[in-house]
């Protein structure tokens, strides 16, 4: 445990007043506007120290060879140490000052665009031309914020440091603290002529077209980044980067569940007990479905490769046809006495009641054909 008596160089019967006396005369010698910036560590043991010996409680807990928490630790708020870690930060220029001017030429900021696709935009891909409001560079001061010819003039107040120093009084005595020159703002120069085209900021806004690669396999949510097709900063600074977010339009036949699609065909019944073939008409054109005899109400048929484009990866996605069975509510005497013949043919004129087992249902056979079981 540090010796908290030696580094203020008192006995250990030392009086408050002895310590304090002791102290302050330490503090003024080590400070690092005193003694500079490389002796900061001796003088937050001075401080240290004192922050412990001053205050009856924590010298007594030291005494008994316990180390006594910071300041805060006893709920007593700002201590000591804290203060002279400020004014170390204000001596060294940790508020800003003390760095040297700041620089007028900032980073522009990133903006964000929303654009609207269509499903078979999305699913393949394509290239856009959208107008974007932004900030670009001045073209009349190329950015120099100044009149052409012209040039910013020094700070006669900070000289083009940037920055003041002020002599503070505090109970260490005089103290120099650091701040930003508020003639300047800190940047050590003063725009005395600004261009007039943009006011001396080195950029005006104006709209311009962008070109969007939109890759195949986009979703509803997903953003593009384009770098540097953001706001050019101040004083003609780099540009930002632009996001465009795409919104997919709902398509009025098909549905999007992530790379696959799924839309409903209606069949007579006849066709699904017989068979048939089908022109359907998908993203990619004209395609024949097979509908095989017996197909069932709700039943599921599946084209491969007709969906959408895999973002990150070759291939597609599937179409999911999902057929919807058509019964005839109304029927001529003809068109009836053939299916009650069709019914006596195949022993169906009074029909038992089945009941299917649990899991079979048209919700479970959907479920299974959704997951690949």
């Amino acid at each position: 445990m540090t010796d908290y008596y030696a580094t203020l160089g008192v006995s250990r019967d030392a009086s408050t007043e002895e310590i304090k006396r002791a102290y302050r005369k330490l503090a003024r010698q080590h400070h690092p506007d005193v003694a500079g910036v490389e002796n900061a560590d001796r003088f937050k043991e001075i401080a240290a120290a004192h922050e412990v010996l001053s205050n009856p409680e924590k010298r007594q807990m030291y005494d008994m060879g316990q180390q006594p928490g910071g300041a805060g630790a006893g709920g007593a708020g700002f201590g000591f140490s804290d203060i002279f870690e400020t004014f170390f930060q204000a001596a060294a220029g940790g508020g800003g000052g003390g760095r040297g001017p700041a620089s007028r030429t900032r980073r522009g900021q990133d903006a964000l665009l929303r654009i609207s696709l269509e499903l078979s935009e999305a699913a393949f891909g394509v290239s856009k031309d959208i107008e974007v409001e932004t900030a670009v560079i001045c073209t009349t001061c190329q950015g120099s914020c100044c009149r052409p010819g012209t040039s910013p003039s020094t700070c006669e107040v900070c000289h083009g440091r940037g920055s003041v120093q002020r002599m503070a009084r505090s109970f260490l005595g005089q103290v120099m603290t650091t701040s930003a020159c508020a003639n300047c703002s800190g940047f050590g120069t003063i725009i005395t002529d600004p261009c007039s085209e943009c006011a001396g900021e080195g950029r005006v806004r104006t709209r311009r077209s962008v070109r969007v690669n939109v890759p195949a396999g986009v979703d509803d949510g997903t953003r593009i980044k384009l770098t540097g097709q953001g706001e050019v900063g101040p004083a003609g600074g780099p540009p930002g980067d632009l996001y465009v977010e795409v919104r997919e339009k709902r398509h009025p036949v098909f549905t999007r569940r992530g790379d696959d699609l799924h839309c409903t065909t209606e069949l007579p019944m006849t066709a699904a007990a017989l068979g048939t073939l089908l022109e359907l008409e998908t993203l990619d054109g004209v395609r024949e479905l097979d509908i095989r005899p017996g197909t069932q109400p709700d039943e599921i048929v599946t084209l491969k490769g007709l969906g959408i484009g895999h973002l990150n990866g070759g291939g597609r996605g599937d179409l999911h046809v999902h057929v919807q069975v058509t019964v005839p509510t109304k029927l001529d005497e003809s068109q009836e006495r053939l299916l009650r013949d069709l019914a006596g043919l195949r022993g169906e004129e009074r029909p038992e009641a089945r009941l299917a087992p649990a899991g079979s249902g048209v919700f479970s056979r959907l479920r299974e054909k959704l997951h690949g079981r």
